[in-house]
């Protein structure tokens, strides 16, 4: 998250209107958060469904295998990104929450879905894909200095940007947004705190489904808006769930990063697209001792479940570190939309 910088030009999309409707389903079981300063009314709404509801297979046609669940066709490919997602999690002192799902062959795999966690700059994505819906609605498209702010917010995760459209959208847009989107187990921060948003494994996946497929929330047009800028979001960002993706596909990304008293709060949404791919990745962690440990922890699983996914076409390591540099911890603590942190413990 940086402050505003060089404003990036957006092409003028126009959004159409579309009807309202509800969007993909499934919930699964909340912990409740216990640090001071944030909310411990988390218990998600319909927590009894199964994690992993939503995928393409019908249920009666799925099987699963550790955290994943498939197709039978497929339930060799669900053992073995289960074994390697779990690897990657493994000794890992922070918290985390995987959610992984690829269209091409019905393979999920969910770990933690329903913990909650603070949102930083992920919720950004929530902004925009809330403020394309308002305007599906008005029958109106992005003005220019709507598409101004929505270039810096998701391209260069400008705050100022995010604090801007965040306001014009108002909370009751954004609730309405995340109501169709049936992302039940979101909660907008409150006092204007959009980075403390409580978010979910579980919703980010329902979100990125919505970026991804046909739906009746977002429109195409909404979903290329907003798809094509988060694959134009600069080099010193593109870290991540990207990590290990094979240089065919196209890779869309929000990442979000803030520390507190507790640590650092490091998320990672990506979906990764074309040539015959479409698979989705969020994964969430708070108390790392550094923001490099919770990055670290992202692109462990990352690079597995590229790997498995794309039988081993991964971009080489020598690139992959030049492409994915951690971010300078930046200006999170100067705006408003986000509290003054507490110094993080030592290492």
């Amino acid at each position: 998250m940086r402050m505003r910088g060089l404003v990036t030009a957006s092409a003028v999309v126009a959004v159409g209107v579309m009807t309202m409707g509800a969007g993909v389903t499934g919930a699964s079981v909340v912990k409740p958060a216990t640090r001071a300063g944030r909310s411990t009314a988390t218990a998600a709404r319909g927590s009894q469904t199964t994690e992993g509801a939503g995928t393409l297979a019908a249920p009666d046609a799925t099987v699963r295998t550790g955290i994943c669940t498939s197709p039978p066709a497929h339930r060799e490919l669900a053992a073995q990104l289960s074994a390697d997602i779990q690897r990657a999690l493994r000794g890992r002192a922070d918290d985390h929450a995987v959610a992984v799902d690829d269209t091409v062959t019905g393979v999920s795999c969910y770990t933690d879905s329903g913990r909650h966690f603070d949102s930083a700059s992920i919720v950004k994505a929530i902004i925009l894909a809330a403020l394309l819906r308002w305007h599906q609605e008005t029958g109106t498209p992005l003005s220019s200095w709507e598409q101004g702010e929505a270039t810096q917010m998701i391209t260069e995760s400008d705050n100022d940007a995010a604090t801007d459209l965040w306001d014009e959208v108002g909370l009751s847009r954004l609730q309405h947004f995340l109501d169709l989107a049936q992302m039940n187990q979101t909660q907008l921060g409150e006092d204007g705190f959009w980075g403390l948003t409580q978010v979910t494994a579980h919703d980010e996946m329902l979100l990125l489904k919505l970026l991804t497929r046909p739906n009746s929330v977002l429109t195409a047009a909404s979903r290329d808006y907003q798809l094509g800028l988060m694959a134009q979001v600069i080099s010193s960002q593109r870290w991540g769930t990207p990590a290990g993706a094979p240089d065919d596909v196209t890779v869309h990304v929000k990442n979000g990063w803030l520390p507190d008293g507790s640590g650092w709060h490091v998320n990672s949404i990506g979906a990764f697209t074309g040539r015959g791919r479409n698979y989705l990745i969020a994964v969430l962690t708070d108390e790392n001792a550094s923001e490099q440990e919770g990055i670290d922890t992202i692109e462990a699983v990352a690079q597995a479940v590229h790997r498995d996914l794309n039988q081993g076409r991964v971009i080489p390591r020598a690139r992959l570190a030049a492409s994915v540099a951690s971010p300078a911890p930046s200006a999170w603590a100067v705006v408003p939309a986000l509290p003054t942190p507490t110094a993080p413990p030592a290492p």
